[in-house]
């Protein structure tokens, strides 16, 4: 027994649906957007600056996002991992729980929420803190 279960849980189906709709719409415009400006280009300017990296001059976990979603809408996945790999190897769980979001509005199945036993939890945070750590030193690969 792997310690993961489903919790069926009932919602609105016209107000997932609406969630849903908006969502994806918004994916939409900042795919189409973020596949014609390049955040690491110097002509374009006006993509937001990282606020913890303004005031203390370190990188956060999510720093080389942008740049890392923009290397894979060009299909760069390497490029994308080198900028920030958290957000590759994170972006994939995001996207399934949304599908299963977006086919249970669909659908109007009750929504399967996966039960994630805390220990995987805790790992997930442990990495995520390790990673804001030590891409911040001289050390390779986490030179910044």
């Amino acid at each position: 027994m792997t310690g993961f279960h489903f919790i069926p849980v009932s919602v609105d189906r016209t107000r997932q649906l609406a969630i849903a709709s908006f969502v994806w719409l918004g994916l939409a415009a900042i795919t189409i957007f973020l596949f014609f400006f390049n955040p690491a280009s110097p002509a374009n300017q006006f993509f937001p600056r990282c606020p913890f990296r303004v005031v203390t001059g370190f990188q956060c976990p999510g720093c080389g996002s942008t740049r890392a979603c923009y290397q894979l809408l060009h299909l760069h996945p390497i490029a994308a991992f080198k900028l920030n790999p958290l957000i590759v190897l994170t972006l994939p769980f995001i996207v399934y729980g949304f599908l299963g979001f977006t086919r249970s509005a669909i659908t109007g199945q009750p929504h399967r929420r996966v039960f994630i036993p805390p220990i995987y939890l805790w790992a997930w945070l442990g990495l995520l803190i390790f990673f804001w750590i030590f891409r911040n030193t001289p050390w390779y690969p986490f030179v910044s």
